[in-house]
């Protein structure tokens, strides 16, 4: 009996009679493009490569969204693409083109969900920052000290049963709280109090890990939405398999490729339960990164980056 509702919960068809769980093999997730700030002479926006080849390695493909299209530009997109990840960098959290147009996702995606329509978010960095505000309705972040420093996660006793962390082999979630495997890349963060003492955010997200800055801070380090398929990192898991450079630190140890890999999988398997799809072959091939080609720039934090 178990065996048998184990190889339904898989989707698996051995079982004449069982109902198998419908996943999508072909998920496609957008990854949103944001302002050029130092190297404008390239482009006007901008993907870092990591980002594509992290969502890549997970068996997905990818689209970038474009900045400053229209409200119902961005909802063809969203009816076209199975799930939506928002990258750090840096923007105005409320008035930048970035912001404005990621507000629109997440608009989109929890009336969808409320529709029985399953659209995954993911924020990274400032996409977590970003998450925080559009659920609060307002800015909480605060100045941390926070930036080129690797940190192992103060996992909560939430962590554990999560839906990000729950698949994580025992060896690679024990390394997690015990060694430096997540980078720190950001200037601002939301404090665990600030998020404790707003009960939007309480009631929405569930809080998996904090972190301590250089000045014994404590912010808010991964959290994941209660109800909703919203999840958001503070640190960067992308850096340990597809970036090098030796002034960053970026844990490149097998335990921390691993960390990148599961929550890589994990997210693009959340984007496995949604069926939005293109119009036509022709529209969907026409939106696929594939149309682009990264551009070497040993001057920057990313090395390899898609310019718009």
């Amino acid at each position: 009996m178990m065996a048998a509702l184990l190889l339904l919960l898989l989707g698996c068809s051995s079982f004449p009679g069982l109902l198998t769980v419908q996943i999508n093999q072909r998920p496609i997730i957008g990854i949103l493009a944001q302002e050029t700030l130092d190297l404008y002479r390239y482009g006007k926006t901008y993907i870092a490569a990591p980002y594509v080849k992290y969502l890549e390695s997970a068996g997905c493909r990818v689209v970038p969204i474009r900045l400053n299209l229209t409200h119902e530009e961005y909802e063809r997109i969203f009816h076209s693409i199975n799930g939506i990840l928002f990258p750090g960098g840096a923007g105005n959290l409320k008035t930048s083109a970035f912001a404005k147009a990621a507000k629109t996702f997440y608009e989109l995606a929890l009336k969808a969900f409320d529709a029985g329509d399953h659209f995954p978010i993911w924020g990274t960095c400032l996409g977590l920052q970003l998450l925080t505000m559009f659920t609060a309705g307002k800015d909480l972040l605060i100045n941390t000290d926070t930036e080129n420093i690797a940190l192992p996660l103060n996992l909560t006793n939430a962590a554990a049963s999560s839906k990000m962390f729950w698949d994580f082999p025992p060896d690679v979630y024990k390394a997690l709280s015990t060694e430096p495997l997540t980078g720190n890349f950001h200037h601002f963060s939301i404090s665990v109090q600030a998020f404790l003492e707003d009960e939007k955010l309480s009631k929405f997200y569930s809080i998996l890990s904090t972190n301590n800055d250089r000045k014994s801070v404590e912010f808010v380090s991964t959290m994941e939405g209660i109800r909703y398929p919203f999840y958001g990192v503070q640190w960067h898991p992308e850096v340990n398999r597809f970036q090098w450079q030796q002034h960053k630190a970026f844990s490149h140890s097998p335990n921390a490729v691993q960390v990148s890999y599961f929550l890589a999988d994990f997210f693009v398997n959340e984007a496995r339960k949604n069926f939005h799809h293109f119009p036509s072959s022709e529209e969907e091939a026409a939106a696929l990164i594939y149309n682009y080609s990264p551009r070497y720039v040993p001057t920057s934090d990313y090395i390899q980056i898609y310019f718009f």
